[in-house]
Order: C-alpha cells, then sequence, then structure tokens
C-alpha cells in the first residue's frame, strides 16, 4: 500500500496536528522544543547522536522536570555509526535494605492489589528507589559520544539557572498534582509559588538544581555514586525515612545488553532486554498478528482493532507471569520470541469474540516519562526513554539540591513471593520500548514513547501503522491508539463511535480515553540520506533537524580583484 491508499480501506479516519521537519545533517525529536535545540547544539558542534540525545536528557530534567530526572532511570538503546547496536540498562534497582515484606499490601485482589498503607511505596522518603540514570547517560557519553559531560550538560544548567517559559502541559500537570506537592515544602517553593500552581507562560527558575547540575559538570557522575552529592543525598532520604542509603549509590551499576530481535515481514525489530519488557513482548505481538493480513482488513476498523486487543492480553499474561530482572528470574526470552510459539497462541484467539486470559501479577508503572529519538549523518541513532515513574516522582525534592527523586518502589509487588516481588538490589521491570527497525541492515525508522504498560501498545501500533498501511511517519505516530491488559479497552476518542460498538458487540468492555499513552518521538530515514523527524500530539514533542551544511571545498571569501592605477 502506498501512503495514501490506506485511508481508502480506514474505519478510523484522522488528520494530524503537527507537522514533521526533514534534514540529513540530524535529527532530534523530544518532548520538548529546549531539549530538541540541546541536542541541535551538540550536533553543530562536532558531537555525534549519543551527545546530542545525552544533553536532550540532561535538559528535559529542567524543563519537563514533572516527568524524567537525574534520580530516575532507563533504558537507551544505541546503534552506532558501523551498524553495531547495543543496550545501556540503567534502570533503579531496590534498596540493599529493602525487603519483600518492607511494605503493608492494603488488599490481595484489583483494583487496590498494588496499594500499601500509607502509600509509602508511592509517596515519600520511602517510596524512592536507587537511581541509575544519570550513570546510564554519562556512561553512554563517555564510551560513545565525542564532546566533554560539562560541554554537554550546558544548555541544562543554562535553562535552570535562567529560567525558562512554562508550557501550558507542564502547567496542567503541576495542577494534577498540586495537593500532593503541598505537603513536601522543598518541592512546593518551586512549583507551588505563593501557594499556587506554576502557570503557563510564567518563567520557572531552578538555582539549586543548577548549582546541583554544575556539581555534576565538574566532577562528573561519581558525585552522585559514591562523592560528597550522593553522601549527602543519601543521608537526608535515610533520615526521612527512605530505604536508600549512600552505600546504595556508590554500589549502583548499569548493565550494557544485547537488544531482542526479531522479524515482521521482512523489517527486523531492535528493542531492549528484560528486565525491560517492550522488546520482548512487542516481538511477540508481531510474530502473533502476522499472520493476517492487516492492510487488507484495514486501519482502526473492528476486525483490525479486535485482533490488537486480543494480542495485548495475551503479551500482557505472559508479562505478569514471566518478564522481570533476568539475575532474579529466568525470563524465558527464545520461547516468547519464537514464531512456533505465536503460532501456537494465536490458536488461542477467536476473530468474533472477544477472549478471556488467565490473570497474572500486575504492574504499577506510570505512565508518566518522556523519551528522545536522536540520529546523526554517520547512521548513529540513539532511542531512550527516561523516567522517575510517576508525574514528580516521590512527590518530594532533595533539600538544596532542587532534585526531585524517583517512586520506583511502587513498580515492585508488596506481596512477596512473586516475579515482581520486591527484593535488594532487584531490577524495576518496565515497559520501556525503545525501537530500531531495519530493512536489509539499513535503518528505517526509529521511534519510542513514554507510557508505562501502554508503552509496547504505542510502539507496537506504530510499527504497523507503517509497516502494514503505510502511513507516513507523522500520521504513525499520531494515529488514535488502543490499549487493554485483560481488563477494559481503552480505546482513543479519535476512534468512531460505530467502532466502539462493534468492539463493545464482540464483547470488549470499551472505555473511551482522551489518550493511551504518551508523546511519541520518531526518525524515518530514506535511502538518499534524508532523516525525517516526527512528535505527536500527546506531549510538548518537537521534532528539530540540521540541515544546511559547511562552505563547498575550496570555498572562501575575497575582496574585489585589484584594479591597475588609471593612466595618466
Amino acid at each position: 500500500m502506498t501512503q495514501n491508499d490506506w485511508r481508502a480501506r480506514a474505519g478510523t479516519p484522522f488528520a494530524c496536528e503537527k507537522t514533521p521537519v526533514a534534514a540529513r545533517r540530524g535529527m532530534a525529536v523530544t518532548n520538548h522544543p529546549l531539549a530538541s535545540a540541546a541536542s541541535l547544539e551538540m550536533l553543530a558542534a562536532g558531537g555525534n547522536a549519543i551527545d546530542a540525545a545525552v544533553a536532550a536528557l540532561f535538559a528535559l530534567t529542567v524543563v519537563e522536570p514533572m516527568m524524567v530526572g537525574i534520580f530516575g532511570g532507563g533504558v537507551a538503546v544505541i546503534r552506532l555509526a558501523d551498524g553495531t547496536t547495543t543496550t545501556i540498562d540503567g534502570l533503579a534497582t531496590a534498596p540493599a535494605a529493602a525487603r519483600p515484606d518492607a511494605y503493608d499490601p492494603v488488599s490481595d485482589t484489583w483494583p487496590d492489589y498494588m496499594e500499601t498503607r500509607g502509600r509509602r511505596n508511592f509517596m515519600g522518603a520511602s517510596a524512592v528507589a536507587v537511581p541509575g540514570t544519570l550513570k546510564g547517560w554519562c556512561e553512554a557519553l563517555a564510551r560513545y559520544g565525542r564532546l566533554p559531560l560539562a560541554d554537554v550538560m550546558e544548555p541544562a544548567i543554562r535553562h535552570a539557572r535562567r529560567g525558562f517559559t512554562v508550557t501550558p502541559y507542564l502547567a496542567a500537570c503541576t495542577a494534577e498534582n498540586a495537593p500532593l506537592l503541598a505537603r513536601d515544602a522543598a518541592i512546593a517553593e518551586i512549583f507551588l509559588p505563593g501557594g499556587e500552581p506554576v502557570a503557563a507562560g510564567a518563567r520557572l527558575v531552578q538555582g539549586d538544581y543548577a548549582q546541583t547540575l554544575a556539581t555534576i559538570a565538574r566532577e562528573g557522575p561519581d558525585a552522585l555514586y559514591g562523592g560528597g552529592l550522593g553522601s549527602e543525598i543519601g543521608s537526608a532520604l535515610r533520615a526521612a525515612g527512605s530505604y536508600l542509603a549512600p552505600a546504595d549509590l556508590a554500589a549502583y551499576r548499569t548493565v550494557e545488553r544485547a537488544p531482542v530481535r526479531g522479524t515482521y515481514r521482512g523489517v527486523e525489530i531492535i528493542g531492549p532486554a528484560p528486565p525491560a519488557s517492550g522488546g520482548v513482548h512487542i516481538v511477540q505481538m508481531l510474530n502473533l498478528l502476522e499472520a493476517y493480513d492487516l492492510a487488507a482488513m484495514g486501519f482502526g476498523t473492528p476486525d483490525t482493532l479486535h485482533l490488537l486487543l486480543e494480542v495485548l492480553k495475551i503479551a500482557a499474561v505472559d508479562r505478569r507471569a514471566a518478564t522481570a530482572d533476568p539475575a532474579f528470574v529466568d525470563v524465558p526470552v527464545a520461547r516468547l520470541t519464537a514464531k512456533d510459539y505465536a503460532a501456537l497462541r494465536r490458536q488461542e484467539i477467536d476473530p468474533a469474540r472477544a477472549g478471556r486470559y488467565a490473570p497474572g501479577v500486575g504492574s504499577n508503572e506510570s505512565q508518566n516519562t518522556t523519551h528522545v529519538t536522536v540520529a546523526d549523518a554517520d547512521g548513529a541513532i540513539v532511542t531512550s526513554t527516561q523516567t522517575i515513574n510517576s508525574l514528580f516522582g516521590a512527590k518530594i525534592m532533595i533539600p538544596g539540591t532542587g532534585i526531585v527523586p524517583n517512586n520506583y518502589m511502587y513498580l515492585f509487588d508488596p506481596h512477596p513471593g512473586h516475579a515482581l516481588s520486591l527484593a535488594p538490589g532487584k531490577r524495576i521491570t518496565s515497559g520501556i520500548s525503545a525501537l530500531v527497525g531495519c530493512r536489509a541492515g539499513r535503518p528505517v525508522f526509529a521511534l519510542g514513547l513514554p507510557g508505562a504498560h501502554r508503552i509496547p501498545a504505542g510502539a507496537l501500533q506504530a510499527v504497523l501503522n507503517l509497516v502494514d498501511h503505510g502511513m507516513s511517519l507523522q500520521e504513525a505516530v499520531e494515529a488514535p491508539r488502543v490499549f487493554t491488559w485483560g481488563e477494559e479497552a481503552e480505546i482513543e476518542d479519535g476512534v468512531p463511535e460505530t467502532v466502539r460498538a462493534a468492539l463493545a458487540a464482540r464483547g470488549h468492555p470499551v472505555r473511551p480515553v482522551a489518550h493511551v499513552g504518551g508523546g511519541m518521538c520518531a526518525v524515518g530515514f530514506e535511502p538518499d540520506g534524508t532523516m525525517t523527524g516526527a512528535a505527536c500530539w500527546r506531549a510538548d514533542g518537537s521534532p528539530a533537524g540540521l540541515g544546511g551544511g559547511l562552505a563547498r571545498a575550496g570555498t572562501s571569501f575575497w575582496p574585489d580583484p585589484r584594479r591597475a592605477a588609471p593612466s595618466a
């Protein structure tokens, strides 16, 4: 199908709200324009995609502080210019003092299965896990970047010190969480000035955080992981009731992992390995769908959406049962990503009726994450999802540092004895689905998005939009989405009522929602070297491309030719 043919067969027509950007010298797509600009600064200064991605992430900790921070966790999928692909796992871990029974669950059944008394696993110092973001970013930069850490951090420090203009998106997130933020004086001082949520259009200055970033730029990541900054923060958190101590920061290690790989209709799909679940289960779901002619069935039709919901439920059951930290749980990656396993599970799907699959232990990931996708002219690509988990993490700020810490302890099952149960040193499990798609060894797209356990669903649908429906990159990231984990079927408002009614008639408990997951950031690659960047309406996503270039070789500016003196 061509990029226009899909509309003729679509059950869900839609119009894009944003425009893409095309360039050849570099492309950055992040969920804030200042972060995308930070990426371009690095590319213009001679940096590569790794420098640009790390600069964007540091900038996002300032301009998207409710989503990401240096005290969080995440994963980066990195494709180097020579085609080598790796992943850096900087996911958070449980502190050494944490135990499987550290929290008191309020229920053994859903929907309150993951909740605990006093919400100690959700907010406050007791919810903070050992962060991996800062170490992961700095290690990626040291191994694969070109520029010094201080240069890469300069845009973030500048925006923290001078301030930046608050977007309506940040203002809305702050207002939504104002009652919880008001409980902590340090975070309220910054985001609730005068007792009111920071307003769109206001200038937000974060002086303490600028000083913290300057310390890290000067001393490197060891300032936090074993240095004076880490000792100060760990002691403060421990005194406030955290399980985290300075020794946990000093002991933290990232893990460099081989990515998960699969194929779908001739496109190689490359994604993160467990404990990030997206790579495994997106390959699994694509295997399940490969037997169906989705292009002929049409985008957003009842038949197509029914199949999507069914494979999402199958993958959810398997994720709950088997996907966790491979240092603690034997994750059957080869089995889950095998085509013959998909053929067996496919037999369970009734094309006419919604099925029910045995439920397992769930997760409590937040939708509040960020993503960057960056590519350079030499062929290097970074697609990275990073977060402090919930909006504003643990809803506190470490006094004097400007740091908003994560609440990753909320992702561990508070009931002992399960794959996702809490254990000292255990890594959290995440739905991160940072993907690179290649055809005949050449990249054709790279993408990712925030959204917790909704992330794999969003990334999966983008792949289908590109490969099966032949959408443009902008259409693929903005198209209406669906999601289920075996309970309600969340259907975005952009799907027509007639289609929702048809799904309900097949037994799906339909719940209309404003959006599924967050702002997708994608880059597409053409054979002639052109890169296209696209971001969707679900966040402040902004593609930025570097075009033009240096002067033609041998060209210089010269004065007018000398003229001979006039004759007498």
